[in-house]
């Protein structure tokens, strides 16, 4: 089972991202579970979501403890929250991010994860230029694609076909697509 855990805040589509992921897996043919867990249901406060992928049906129904994926929507909760709680050293880490992760402040502690499975992608610049809004979550889930394997962009892209109305779509997956290539970029491998 793949384990994804996706951090940010209220109104950035967190919740939105583990659903679009879920039905990606979903159309591929596999199982999946997305589920959000948040206390307040404002704008701007800290929102977690989680999603399950697996080639088997999935019976836990419990936060991920363990995620095998970190996806951080805002960086600015990078030194507010414990994002980094149960994370393994072979855990994938995507950033919400136009730095890396030095200038983060995170290089030390990053120095433990191997650095194939380590990305940083400006989501928001990215839904800015092809929305016109900063909603990070559609570029993000492209860089998962990218970076991970785990779905392939197409079945990002069919799910947030699925979801949105065709201008919104296809901004969404514009953004996705660019950041997928990113995460797939030569220098990665």
């Amino acid at each position: 089972m793949f384990q994804v855990r996706i951090h940010g805040r209220g109104g950035q589509g967190v919740v939105t991202a583990a659903e679009l992921l879920s039905v990606a897996a979903f159309s591929e043919g596999r199982h999946a579970q997305a589920f959000p867990s948040f206390g307040s249901e404002r704008t701007g406060a800290p929102v977690v979501a989680f999603c399950r992928i697996d080639d088997r049906p999935i019976r836990v129904r419990e936060p991920i403890a363990e995620p095998d994926a970190l996806i951080i929507q805002d960086a600015t909760l990078l030194h507010q929250v414990d994002l980094f709680s149960g994370v393994g050293d072979d855990a994938y880490v995507i950033v919400n991010t136009g730095l890396d992760f030095a200038a983060l402040g995170l290089a030390e502690y990053v120095a433990r994860f191997r650095p194939e499975r380590l990305l940083t992608v400006p989501a928001s610049a990215l839904a800015l230029s092809h929305l016109g809004r900063p909603k990070p979550n559609a570029a993000l889930l492209g860089a998962f694609a990218g970076l991970t394997g785990v779905v392939a962009v197409a079945s990002v892209a069919g799910a947030i076909r699925e979801r949105f109305a065709a201008t919104l779509a296809e901004g969404n997956v514009a953004a996705a697509e660019e950041a997928c290539r990113s995460a797939e970029a030569p220098a990665r491998a």
